[in-house]
């Protein structure tokens, strides 16, 4: 049992049962009084018996009534071992609610008392936190869980549960996010996803690596999407529309992607991207690119590599700017832009072997700085 179990009612289990029966009894319930000779039994009779005090208005329990019941349900079944039947029956019980029951809150809280209340390492956290993922999602409560990626990360691993389980669990919660507009939280968990297949089993994955593609392509903020190549899903999809589409958005210019969509019209509209934001987007990916090898860029080259009109370009930069994908500054006079850094859209063998060399020339000239501040210090 864990350290967070809520307080409870101070009587032994036995008497505990006796009470919570003849509660539920009163309230209306259809279970008996006497107990079933079987403690599994009698926690089981009286999870399905507090449907009574879920009901609407005066026929059902207070919230008051509803909590003390529950908390006292969870106490008696952390003192079961063999409970795992009994938590899953609970957590269906409570994960019922809808969009707008006023008591999803409680719904939520009870559960989570649960699973304060288990050991961290017990595998039956699964369970509850599953549970806890479905109503939060379903009621639009996603913030009073507060998932933390690296934190489901690290229960899982403690868990030991299935592959099966693990993938369950982040596609709810890619589900969540989406559902709530955090797509770059949705793509995160749709990434872990997609890492839990195997070369043997990717192709199973292709509806996930469809979904994660275009979550990526249709987010407004995610610019570097090169790490989708390497995933095994993804390389399943290739020689596929889709597959083309990403690898463009990579490595592609503006140029290659209308021609894309003038080839493959139906197909973009049917994946449910906007045209114009995909031209936004290749836009800022093209100039990206031309920043990798340039520290200035004139007007001209803009205009004719992303079809702009010489008015345009101001505020597209401005745009730019903003993404902080690249650092840079306008020079009106001389009609160009100048670029103190840019992201890679992609990170491969030439890039770190840039990096290499930037590392050196740096290491080069601290060198020379301590060498000529060492010059300078008196020696006594």
């Amino acid at each position: 049992m864990g350290d967070n179990v809520p307080a409870f009612i101070d009587i032994l289990p036995a008497q505990q049962v006796e009470e919570l029966r003849l509660f539920l009894k009163s309230k209306g319930a259809d279970i008996s009084e006497q107990s079933a000779g079987d403690s599994v039994e009698d926690v089981n009779q009286i999870i399905e018996a507090t449907d009574v005090l879920w009901r609407e208005g005066k026929e059902g329990g207070t919230d008051a009534e509803i909590e003390a019941v529950n908390n006292s349900i969870i106490f008696l079944m952390l003192l079961i071992q063999e409970n795992k039947g009994l938590i899953s029956s609970f957590c269906d019980k409570l994960s019922q609610g809808e969009t707008g029951d006023k008591r999803n809150s409680l719904r939520l809280k009870l559960l989570n008392n649960l699973f304060s209340g288990l050991n961290e390492e017990n595998a039956q956290r699964y369970i509850v936190y599953m549970a806890l993922l479905k109503l939060a999602y379903r009621a639009d409560l996603l913030s009073v869980v507060s998932p933390d990626i690296d934190e489901i990360k690290r229960w899982l691993s403690m868990w030991k549960v299935s592959t099966i389980c693990v993938q369950a669990l982040w596609r709810t919660l890619h589900d969540a996010y989406r559902n709530n507009k955090q797509t770059e939280l949705a793509t995160k968990v749709m990434i872990e996803l997609l890492s839990t297949y195997t070369s043997d089993n990717a192709s199973q994955a292709r509806e996930d690596a469809h979904k994660c593609i275009v979550t990526c392509l249709a987010d407004p903020d995610t610019f570097i999407m090169d790490h989708l190549l390497a995933l095994k899903p993804v390389k399943v999809l290739e020689g596929e529309l889709i597959h083309n589409l990403l690898t463009i958005f990579v490595t592609g210019k503006l140029s290659h992607y209308l021609q894309f969509y003038d080839d493959n019209k139906d197909f973009v509209h049917a994946l449910g991207l906007s045209h114009e934001d995909n031209i936004k987007k290749m836009k800022l990916l093209t100039f990206m690119q031309m920043a990798e090898t340039k520290h200035e860029i004139d007007y001209e080259t803009i205009q004719r590599e992303i079809g702009l009109e010489p008015d345009d370009i101001e505020s597209f930069i401005i745009d730019v700017v903003r993404t902080k994908a690249i650092f840079a500054k306008i020079d009106q006079i001389q009609r160009k832009v100048i670029i103190s850094y840019t992201t890679h859209r992609t990170f491969g063998k030439q890039q770190w072997q840039l990096l290499r060399e930037q590392l050196s020339t740096w290491q080069h000239n601290l060198e020379q700085c301590l060498g000529s501040l060492q010059s300078l210090t008196p020696h006594h």
